[in-house]
This record gives C-alpha cells, sequence and structure tokens, in this order.
C-alpha cells in the first residue's frame, strides 16, 4: 500500500509522462571517422590526451575485440544503423563509398536503429558526417531520424578547381580548399562548410538536443567528421596535441564527449541513457602525420588485417554497466539489437548479424560464440572464430591493386599474436577446417543486395 501510494504521489507530482519517460532508456552513439585502435589514452595512445574518454572507459565496459563491420566509411555506417553486414544491402562494392555524384544510398527497404526507435516514441536526430546518399529514400529524415544537422558526405569531397595534390593529407589544409556543404535538415546553411568550427558546432547541438528532449526517451547519433583528412580543429585546440594536427582534431573530439556526458549528468540523465563511442574503422594510414594510430594492430583503413577493422569500443551507463575491461568479441552491428531491446522494439523482420549485448553489459555474462566475418568490398576475406583467425585473401588498405590469394589459408592467434606475424596454418589444420566451415555455411546464407556504390 506505501509502494503505492508513493508512486500516486510521483504522479501527481512530476506527471505521468515523465514517469513513463524515465522508465525507458536514451540511447547515444558516438562514431569517430578514422580514428585508430591506438589513439585513445585508454587504448594506448602516449601524446594524445583522451581525459574524457579516458573516463568514460574508467566507469564504463571498454572492449579490446570490438570491430567495425567494413574497413572503410561507407559500408561501416549502414551496418552500424542496421545491424546487417554492408553485402546483404549493397552499401559495399568496388568503389568502396559514396561519392558525391553517386547514384546509390541506403535502401529505404533497410530499417535503421533510428526508425525503429522512434516507432516506439524516441525523439531522433543525426548530428555529424552521414555518407548513406544524398537521394530521396536515402537522407537521413528518409531513414528515420526527425533531425539532421551536419555534412551529407566525407569532408575531403567537393575539392575544389585546382587544389593541389596532397592537400588532404597536409598539416595546414587550405581552409578553402572543399566546398563540401553544412545541412540542417536537408536544407544548405553554409556552404563551403567552415570546418574548424564542426566539432564544436556539433557538440552545441547534440547538448542543446539532449536538454530539449530530456523528458526522453531519444537516440542521438553523432558520426564526428573527424579525424578524417583534411584535418581541422578550432583555435581553441589547434597547436595544442604532441601529436600535431591529428591530435589537436583528437583531443578537440574527447572534449566534445565530456561535454555530451557532462550535460547527461547535469540534467541527471546519465543513469538512464547508453552511451557508446566507437569508429567507423581503422587510421588512414597513409596520410603519415595525419593518419593516426592502429598501435600494435597491422595495417589500418581499408585493411582486412586488425588495424583497418578493431576499433575503439567503450559502452557506459552508470549504475548499469560495471566499470570493467572485455576480451569478448563484439561490433557495431550488435548496437541495433542492443537499443531496439533496451527500447523493448520489434527486431527487423530480416537477417541480422547483430546480437543483443545486454547480457554482457547489464550482467556481465558472456555472449554467444560466434564467428566474425571480415569483408572488404563485397568479398569476404577472413574469418574469426574464437581467438584464431583465417585469412584467404589479403590486400594493404592502399596501394596494391591486386589481393593476394592464400591457398591454404593464413592462420593467426589473436591471443598470441594480435599483430598477424605469425602464420601457424601448418600446425593447426583442424582449426581451419572449422573456420573454413563456419565460412561455408555463412555464403550459403547470404543473398546480395542491388549494388549501390555506383
Amino acid at each position: 500500500m506505501n509502494q503505492l501510494r508513493t508512486f500516486i504521489t510521483a504522479l501527481l507530482v512530476i506527471g505521468l509522462p515523465h514517469v513513463l519517460a524515465a522508465a525507458t532508456p536514451n540511447v547515444i552513439i558516438i562514431f569517430a571517422d578514422d580514428l585508430g585502435y591506438g589513439d585513445l589514452g585508454c587504448y594506448g595512445s602516449p601524446v594524445i590526451r583522451t581525459p574524457n574518454l579516458d573516463r568514460m572507459a574508467s566507469e564504463g565496459l571498454r572492449f579490446t575485440d570490438f570491430y567495425s563491420a567494413a574497413e572503410v566509411c561507407t559500408p561501416s555506417r549502414a551496418a552500424l544503423l542496421t545491424g546487417r553486414l554492408p553485402i546483404r544491402n549493397g552499401m559495399c562494392g568496388d568503389r568502396r563509398v559514396l561519392f558525391a555524384n553517386s547514384e546509390g544510398g541506403l535502401p529505404p527497404a533497410e530499417v535503421t536503429i533510428a526508425e525503429a526507435l522512434r516507432a516506439k516514441g524516441y525523439a531522433t536526430m543525426h548530428i555529424g558526417k552521414w555518407h548513406l546518399g544524398i537521394h530521396e529514400g536515402s537522407r537521413p529524415l528518409d531513414q528515420g531520424f526527425e533531425h539532421s544537422f551536419g555534412l551529407p558526405y566525407s569532408n575531403d569531397m567537393d575539392a575544389r578547381l585546382g587544389l593541389p595534390k596532397g592537400s588532404s593529407g597536409s598539416p595546414n589544409p587550405p581552409a578553402d580548399g572543399w566546398n563540401v556543404a553544412l545541412l540542417r535538415d536537408g536544407e544548405v546553411v553554409e556552404q563551403p562548410a567552415v570546418q574548424t568550427t564542426l566539432t564544436k558546432r556539433y557538440t552545441e547541438e547534440a547538448v542543446k538536443f539532449i536538454r530539449d528532449k530530456k523528458n526522453g526517451p531519444f537516440f542521438l547519433y553523432m558520426p564526428h567528421t573527424f579525424p578524417h583528412v583534411p584535418m581541422f580543429a578550432s583555435p581553441a585546440f589547434k597547436g595544442k596535441s604532441r601529436a600535431g594536427i591529428y591530435g589537436d582534431a583528437v583531443e578537440e573530439l574527447d572534449w566534445s564527449v565530456g561535454q555530451v556526458m557532462e550535460t547527461l549528468r547535469k540534467e541527471d540523465l546519465a543513469e538512464n541513457t547508453l552511451v557508446f563511442f566507437t569508429s567507423d574503422n581503422g587510421p588512414w594510414l597513409i596520410m603519415g602525420d595525419q593518419g593516426g594510430s592502429a598501435g600494435l594492430l597491422k595495417d589500418g583503413k581499408g585493411s582486412t588485417w586488425e588495424g583497418g577493422m578493431r576499433v575503439p569500443g567503450i559502452a557506459w551507463m552508470p549504475g548499469r554497466i560495471r566499470p570493467g575491461v572485455t576480451q569478448q568479441l563484439a561490433s557495431t552491428m550488435d548496437l541495433l539489437p542492443t537499443a531496439l531491446g533496451l527500447a523493448q522494439a520489434e527486431l527487423p523482420k530480416t537477417t541480422l548479424d547483430g546480437t543483443d549485448l545486454a547480457p554482457l553489459l547489464f550482467e556481465s555474462k558472456s555472449l554467444p560464440s560466434r564467428p566474425y566475418f571480415y569483408y572488404r568490398g563485397d568479398q569476404l576475406f577472413a574469418c574469426r572464430v574464437g581467438e584464431w583467425k583465417a585469412h584467404f585473401k589479403t590486400q594493404t588498405g592502399y596501394g596494391q591493386p591486386k589481393a593476394d590469394v592464400h591457398e591454404p589459408a593464413l592462420l593467426y592467434h589473436l591471443g598470441r599474436d594480435p599483430s598477424e606475424k605469425r602464420d601457424v596454418a601448418a600446425d593447426h589444420p583442424d582449426v581451419l577446417s572449422k573456420i573454413q566451415q563456419a565460412v561455408k555455411e555463412h555464403q550459403a546464407g547470404v543473398v546480395p543486395g542491388v549494388p549501390q556504390l555506383k
């Protein structure tokens, strides 16, 4: 009886909508662009200062074996929002990513996290780089977002005529070198976008959205522009990092994360908001000092070596997620079923490649064992089962015209050899056989989608 009186009193004092909203968790996904596995303090960087992400990791769950679903921008974003390998929806191919003149985009039939959560009453917003299509049906407002603020694609596209070769990777890129537009709800706000202001303005938009929607529930998808080249930072951060302009951009990104977290704390939303931070792929190593670091992992962006697809992954929800470090394998494709599970939303009636991380996040339980498949474009290059990874094809991220085919496959034990230096296939034919069987079963169930990267 006393509990009933307390509940009724709460309804009268703060209102029924607020009580119901508090029971439904908010979700925020912060997605860096080309951030390497070794570029954060909590992942071993000795030169880039990331106190806010380090705090997030110390208060939350840090993944040592977290993966993007693709080795480059467009397919990795499609996979995160749909929980599906890009091969299934055609968001991969020889052209690798969408360009300003591309005709395709994320198919309207695909169900995104935003669409599923919006159907459950969530306010939804996209802030940052989209890169999933600029045509009707593929834009943010077509894919479940009520509002959008950011760039339609990468900040190095729409280069002006006569721009000197190599300008993207310069430590001092020309501020007027790219004509990419900044959009709000599909309308041009400024063109070209003033790139030195982007991280700050994204952050201001995120803070405003959180405050405006604090009675919730809400979903915020925040795919940052940086540290993709050309590299820019605001005056408050430029020239401050030991790691040069790349470090400046990452340290400003860290500041942005801190502002989001502080807003959640001030608005008393922290314990009711799942925040997940990760990156779309590994570092763009051919950009030299502007390309970041994969730490001890091999290669970077564009490749299916570990440095190309293993990325930072941090989950935070105070009071719900116990602080710690996990070595369990997970990926960006797990975020859709996890978010929908929190919202008690129905899963899309299609093949999903992710799994709900709730048992791991909230109960510290082990996830079911499952293989992980490494695609480059529409080709399967490698597969991981447990600690073992087999490479059927290998190709550096950039500069190698054709892939090397391996028969038999290369085999590495990622626990003992995360840098993939020692091929032990000859000693473990049974392991290779097990992985090949997993690949066979997987490929039997894959129906490629209509190619979109044209």
